[in-house]
């Protein structure tokens, strides 16, 4: 007969509801690296690269979270054993499309800059609709 053990994960996380206003995009960012950057408790260390790759995939998602969808948008960020899971929840439906590659376009890259960031990159629909997109980073 074999045991079966699970590594005890420290895990830490927050979540936020960001209003639907030019403002909240930066509001995430600092949210994102004061969280990440300021646990003491926290086992696991996040290092200042993946502080700054956290902070780059939240403005991004959380901007196009509130350019696409009437409303705010929920952002929940997550530590556990040295991996950064950041979640946005939006009321739209409508799946993010990643564009190609143009150097003519001035937006549009976003979520081509979050998947390379990120080990996985998946969109689930959520309750009442709308959808969450998270981003485990790399």
């Amino acid at each position: 007969m074999r045991a079966h053990q699970r590594a005890h994960r420290s895990k830490e996380r927050v979540e936020y509801a960001l209003p639907q206003e030019p403002a909240s995009a930066g509001r995430a960012r600092r949210l994102t690296s004061g969280f990440l950057s300021g646990s003491r408790r926290r086992k696991t260390e996040v290092d200042a690269e993946r502080v700054d790759d956290a902070t780059l995939v939240v403005s991004e998602l959380v901007s196009n979270a509130l350019r696409h969808a009437d409303g705010g948008c929920r952002l929940r960020v997550e530590v556990s054993g040295g991996r950064v899971t950041v979640e946005v929840t939006d009321t739209s439906p409508h799946r993010p499309r990643v564009q190609q590659e143009s150097t003519d376009r001035e937006s549009g890259r976003g979520l081509a800059m979050v998947r390379l960031l990120s080990r996985r990159l998946e969109v689930v629909g959520a309750h009442r609709g709308g959808k969450t997109v998270r981003a485990v980073l790399a």
